[in-house]
This record gives C-alpha cells, structure tokens and sequence, in this order.
C-alpha cells in the first residue's frame, strides 16, 4: 500500500499542475468578513479586528499574494509556524501536563488564505457529492441539534419494526496527531481533485513548525521552545 501511495503521489508531483482557480480582491474582502474579532492572533501579532477594516488597496495586495501561492503552492514558512500555548484544563492538577490542553495560533493572513482554499475544496465536494448527508461536521445548514435528532428517529423507526436496536461509537484519541498526510494527498488524487489543490494541500500540511510557551506549576515564568511538526 505504501509503495502504491508513493508511486501515485511521485507521479502527481512530478507533472504540471493543472490552472487555478484565481481569487479576487472581492473574494477576499468577503473571506475577511467572515474572520473571528475574538481569536487570538498568531506569531505575527496582526489581529482579525486589523484584517476586517483593512483598505481596498491593501486588500488588492494580499489578493495578488494569494494568486502568487496557488499555482506555485508554495506558503510562506511563516504561515506554518504556530505559536503553541497550553490552557489549564478546569479542575485539573496544575502539575501534570495532561491537564493541559494545547491550542496553536497561526499567522492570521495565513489563516485567509486558508479560506480562500477552503472555497476551493467545498466546490469540488459540493459539485461531485462526495460527502454523505450524515456528515455533519464544518458544513453550513447542518446543525448539532439535528445530528442528534437523526439518531433518535432512527431509533424510533426501528422499535416500531422489530424493536432491535445497536450502536457503535468510536472516540480516537489524538486522531490528528496520527494522521497519515501522503494517505490523504493519495485518497485525493483517486478522487481526481484539481492537482493545484493537492499540491497546495501538500504545502499547507507538511513542514510545519512551532513555538510553545508553558507555565510550571512552582513558577510563572513562561518559556519558549521550537520544533518541528512532523
């Protein structure tokens, strides 16, 4: 499998990407309405509040950035740099390190252009019906409440046939830190996704660094140490 993995992906890399899909100073305007006044900001200390009432103009500029990353597919190192920091779980001992629950904050023009890839990608999804109707996860018009409720008449239903009943719930621990990036590029190219997409998909998930900053449970001192995410 993995040999047939780096077959396919040595194959897709080595040949001419196909065109993007170019974005626009009005697309990019409407992706920074969209951004969160609340989140933190990243290493680069901007702040979304900054993004949001940024000139026309200077949107312009970071739209002619973004049209310079997706037919290279080559982002910034600084986009992929998160600045790690660890919340204090409630109720938790200060003194164990699984109390703590890490969040990495990532360069906010970063995080942009990350939504001008992302219309990309649904467009792909929507067009070809590639997700179940189930899915309800990071997709407009589904709601948690009628996740629930999907299960629940199910259960109904079937009472009401032959009163039998199962279900199977799994809860992967530390999924994403397990996940096989060159499995996912591969599941995509067997999709045939626009090629442009996957190598920028490539970029945005391979190299990626960080910085974390802790507390000890005696001292307030804050530290930092770098590393690489593999």
């Amino acid at each position: 499998m993995i040999e047939t993995v780096d077959v396919a992906l040595r194959s897709c890399f080595l040949s001419p990407a196909s065109e993007p899909q170019l974005t626009t100073p009005d697309e990019v305007h409407e992706a920074t309405r969209g951004l969160k006044v609340t989140k933190a900001p990243g290493p680069n200390c901007l702040p979304n509040r900054a993004l949001k009432h940024l000139h026309r103009r200077a949107v312009s500029l970071l739209a002619r950035i973004f049209n310079a990353v997706l037919p290279t597919h080559h982002l910034p190192p600084t986009w992929k740099h998160a600045r790690v920091i660890s919340i204090l779980k409630p109720g938790k001992d200060p003194a164990l390190p699984s109390s703590y629950r890490p969040i990495s904050l990532f360069d906010t023009i970063g995080k942009l252009f990350e939504k001008i890839l992302l219309v990309r990608i649904l467009q792909v999804v929507n067009e070809r019906g590639l997700l179940r109707d189930e899915q309800f996860g990071f997709r407009p018009n589904h709601r948690t409440l009628l996740q629930q409720a999907l299960p629940v008449e199910r259960i109904t239903r079937n009472f009401g046939e032959n009163g039998l009943n199962g279900a199977v719930t799994l809860d992967v621990a530390k999924a994403f830190d397990t996940f096989w990036i060159d499995g996912l590029l591969y599941k995509l190219t067997l999709l045939k996704f626009p090629s442009y997409i996957v190598h920028n998909i490539s970029s945005y998930l391979k190299d990626r660094t960080f910085e974390a900053s802790f507390q000890t449970a005696t001292s307030s001192r804050r530290s930092m140490r770098a590393g690489v995410a593999q």
